[in-house]
């Protein structure tokens, strides 16, 4: 059986920081970061990319909907 490796992608611009990304994730991928958008918040970033289990919990929460999952298959 194939196992299932996630990506998220963040729209950085859209992004408020509001932390309820950070706090969804069951692994940890997510932090905000040290860079500030055109709006002057710090947005989420993925820190820990290889531990994303691609569960979706992120884009869930998001009241902006900037995060979008991917999930691929690896042998």
């Amino acid at each position: 059986m194939a196992k299932i490796k996630g990506a998220i992608v963040v729209d950085t611009e859209r992004c408020k920081g509001c932390r309820l990304c950070v706090v969804a994730c069951p692994v940890q991928v997510i932090s905000l970061g040290k860079e500030v958008n055109i709006k002057g918040y710090n947005y989420a970033q993925a820190v820990n990319e290889e531990a994303c289990i691609g569960c979706n919990s992120c884009a869930m929460v998001c009241p902006d909907g900037c995060i979008s999952v991917y999930k691929m298959k690896v042998e």
